[in-house]
Order: structure tokens, then sequence, then C-alpha cells
């Protein structure tokens, strides 16, 4: 059963050890728990519905609560601390186009919201529910099935609200994989990845979805947005990036076919540590560059390392690899490197010799598979860390963006600093760190962690993130970042995009929008403005 408050499934706990709970403390003073309102409570919240009656639409309270909100901090908060406010009208589980078109002409001829839902994993408020008019979530995760495979072309179709575990095990049983892995892989959709703009952990190999999204099927207030595929066109403008990024503004998207590999027969995870984060920086750009056949480079920096191997527990073991690694010259300060090879084993491995004689100049250390195996066994767990740290009296935030790579390292120091100020402000300090988690010729992405003490109360801690939000997204906007690398835009990130695409651009989006749903019943608010 998913978790109605919190992350994941109710029946995975990845607990906080005591060294790390030392740690925080240390760092930021002890937490105090905060008691969560219950279900009960809160599905008492929902106000009756005002939906004319149809026949796939569920009008029950805790159906329109486990759909209304998704997994950022502000929704968080409105379901720990019971604090509702507005709520889906109804919850509508289409099994076909068919299905979606009918629901489509349901809210034309009533005036309903159509806010389109595939996991419920966003964390930049894609799902909350418009004020003022009804509204309809609308989730897609019944219309999940491979339903064409073209071994010739290396193209799947699917439904879109097919979950990432449910894809790659249909595409695993026939030899294949899209290798499409974020970290909220288990619970999101294939058409969430799309219309987010989603990124993979191992994009470095099989690529962001962009790269993988060849065509599909999109249900429209207007009609249906068919995207034939094509191995390459110089026809107009490409249709498909309308739909990429779109987040359900323009309609919702219902099949999908995308680009496909033959599984790998070896893949592996590598551990490096530098000594500071010039070094490890220069390394990671020097080998992205080279263009060698590898599926990742994660770079984290200083804290973030510290961080991790506080976390990780085996206290006897950490202690003996910080020993060694200091003995060869990787002490305060040292920044570790995760590399992935994926592919047959000679050219992987080749891949991997190359990338770690690269890094050799730099004063890497290169410590082997152990802590490789151990990132691959929790890269989807590592999120119920969450879970964990609000039971002890904290949240966890994070913020991503990319930059050209003379910007990367003032882009991490920026955003570190602006959260500190703001957390300073209500008398807070915050445990802030980062990675780069997808590197390319031009720049990388910075992605930053926060890790800050609860208040315990809902309008001091949503005061809380608002200054913490404000602080980061100016600072990655004053020093020319996207708003967003891989989550999206959705609300929370709204009032920043204009920076990016500029007045014209903003006012382009908004006749296209207007063009396509002149009602303007399509995920309203989010995106734009």
């Amino acid at each position: 059963m998913r978790r109605w408050n919190g992350w994941g499934d109710e029946s995975v706990e990845f607990a906080l050890n005591g060294e790390a709970l030392a740690f925080l403390a240390q760092r930021i003073g002890a937490g105090k728990p905060v008691a969560d309102a219950a279900l009960a409570q809160a599905c008492a919240q929902i106000a009756e519905s005002r939906l004319p009656p149809h026949r796939l639409i569920d009008t029950s309270a805790e159906v329109r609560l486990r759909n209304a909100l998704g997994q950022s901090l502000p929704d968080w908060l409105r379901l720990r601390y019971g604090v509702i406010g507005s709520a889906p009208d109804g919850v509508a589980y289409p099994e076909s186009a068919q299905d979606v078109r009918d629901l489509l002409d349901y809210a034309q001829q009533y005036g309903v919201a159509l806010i389109p839902q595939g996991g419920g994993t966003s964390v930049a408020g894609h799902l909350t529910a418009p004020g003022g008019v009804p509204s309809l979530t609308v989730n897609m995760t019944r219309m999940r099935q491979l339903l064409y495979l073209d071994t010739e072309s290396q193209l799947a179709t699917f439904g879109a609200g097919v979950l990432g575990p449910d894809l790659e095990a249909q595409l695993r049983a026939r030899g294949y994989t899209l290798g499409h892995f974020p970290q909220s892989f288990e619970y999101s959709t294939l058409g969430g990845w799309v219309v987010t703009r989603s990124s993979g952990q191992q994009s470095l190999r099989y690529g962001r979805i962009e790269q993988m999204f060849r065509g599909g099927s999109m249900e429209t207030p207007s009609g249906t947005l068919h995207l034939p595929t094509f191995p390459a066109s110089a026809a107009g403008p490409d249709l498909r990036e309308m739909v990429l990024g779109s987040e359900g503004r323009l309609g919702i998207l219902t099949e999908a076919t995308v680009r496909v590999s033959a599984a790998p027969a070896y893949e592996a995870f590598h551990a490096v540590f530098f000594p500071d984060w010039a070094g490890a920086e220069t390394a990671v750009r020097q080998i992205v560059q080279a263009g060698l056949p590898l599926s990742m480079l994660r770079l984290s920096n200083a804290l973030e390392t510290t961080t991790m191997l506080a976390l990780a527990g085996h206290k006897k073991l950490i202690s003996l690899l910080e020993g060694y690694l200091s003995l060869r010259g990787c002490g305060e300060g040292k920044c570790m490197l995760m590399i992935g090879v994926s592919g047959r084993k000679p050219a992987a491995r080749s891949a991997l010799r190359a990338a770690l004689a690269l890094a050799a100049p730099h004063g890497s250390v290169h410590v082997g598979r152990y802590m490789g195996n151990k990132w691959k066994q929790n890269r989807f767990r590592n999120v119920y860390l969450r879970n964990a740290a609000w039971s002890h009296g904290y949240a966890i935030d994070t913020v991503e963006t990319a930059v050209d790579w003379p910007r990367v390292e003032i882009m991490m120091r920026s955003v570190e600093a602006a959260a500190t100020a703001a957390l300073g402000a209500h008398g807070e300090q915050v445990h802030a760190y980062t990675h780069l988690s997808h590197l390319y010729a031009q720049g990388a992405s910075v992605y930053t962690t926060f890790v800050y003490r609860l208040a315990g109360d809902y309008e001091s801690d949503l005061a809380r993130w608002k200054s913490l939000k404000k602080a980061v997204s100016m600072a990655i906007v004053e020093n020319g970042g996207t708003i967003s690398h891989q989550h999206g835009v959705g609300s929370d990130h709204a009032p920043y995009l204009a920076a990016e695409k500029g007045k014209l651009g903003m006012s382009s989006l908004r006749a296209l929008f207007e063009h396509v749903d002149p009602q303007g019943i399509m995920n309203p608010g989010k995106l734009l403005p």
C-alpha cells in the first residue's frame, strides 16, 4: 500500500542510524518529532464533490485525498499537518484513449478542470487542484500495457500510464531496456517522464527522455494529436517538442512510442575519490568531453561525500576507508565520483579504464565496486530517508538546475549560500550539499539537497520553505541556470520561468495552450504563472 502522506510503500523503511542522527544534531541541532494528522482526520476535510455523475469517476473522500497532491515539501506539509485545502472533486481511471476522450468531452460540457496524473511523484506542484472551479484528476495508471514492440526499429509503444518497473519488466522479458531510471522510477510513469522532460540516472548512455520519445498520441480539448515516428525529419518544427514538457497544459498523453536498447550484458558502478572539488570537476569535464561510452557520472561535493559516508553505517569499514583515503591524499575536502558502465563486458571495461586514466592526473583514488554495488542496491530506496528524517523532526528538500561548465562551481556555491541565508533569517541552520547528477560536454546539472529542522506547526514550516525556495530559485536565475533540469516547472517554479523564456517565449506558449485548450481546462495554474 502506498503511503498517503509520505514516500513510497508503507512496508519499506530506511532508518537513520544513531551516527547519522548525531551527525545531523551536530550540524543543525536536534530535531523534534512532529505528530502527524490521521488519515480519517484528513479525509474529513474533503468537501462534498461538485461533479455530475460519470461512469469513470470516483468521488469518495479517501480516493480524492490520495490523488490530491504530489511529493513536494508543501504537499507533505499539507498532508502531514492535515491542512488539505483544495482537493479534486473526483478521480477518474481511464482504460483507453476513448475513455480519455469521453472525460475531455465531459470536462468541456460542465466546465471542469482536468489534472492529469501518473504516479503522483511530482516535487514541483504539478498536481494541486485549482480553487474556485470543480476539478477532476485523471489517473492514467490503468493504461500500462506494452502495445507493440518493433524489434527491427527498436521502438516500443506503451500506454502512457505504465509505471517504471512494469515498463522495464515487459521489455526485459523480451531482451530490451528503456534505460530510464529517475530516482522516482518505482512510482513514476512513462507519460509523466515525457511531459516533464525527465532525466534518468544513466542518461549518459541512454539519453534523456526527449531522446527516447519518438512519437505517440495525445488527447486534447481540440482533438487528437498524432505524432508518427520517423528516424529523422526536416518537415518543419518537431511537434513532439510541444508535448515534451507540456505538463498537462495541452492535453493527456495516452500512448508513447520510445526508443529501446538491448538489455546490457554487463553493468558495474565504481567509486573514485578526489582530494578536492577543483580536481574532481576538471576530471569529470575531461571524461565527459572525451565521449567515452559510460552510462553514468555522478560527482558529489565534499559535504555530500561526508554526509553519504556518515549515513552509510558500517562505522568500522568507513573508518578504515577514510584512513586509507587520507594516506592517499584524499582527506578533508575529498569528493566522490560514481562511474557507471553498461553494455558488452570488454567495451565497458575499456571505457572504465579510459575514464580512470583521465582521472589519475587529478589525484584520484579508485576504490572498486563495493560502494557502487551499495549505491545500485539503494538507488531507489534512498528517497525513503525523507520519511525517516521527518519522523525525527527534519525536513528534506531539493533543487536542481543546469549550467555551462564555467558557471558550475559558482552555481553550487551560490545555491548553498542562498539556502543558508534564507534559513538563517528564521534563526535556523541548514545542511546543504550538492552533486552533479548528469554531465554533458557543454556543462552539468547541479542538484542540491537541504536538510533543516521542522518548526512543528504548518504555518511556520510553510514560511521556512517559502523563504528557502525563493532564495535558491533567485540564486539559480541570477546565475544563469535553468529553473529545472529534470523536475519540471509545475506551480512551484512557474514564477521563475519568464527569466528563461523571455516575454515573447512566454506569450508564444500561452497562445499555443489557448489555441489547443480555449476553455482553459487543462491543468490550470501549472507551467505558466
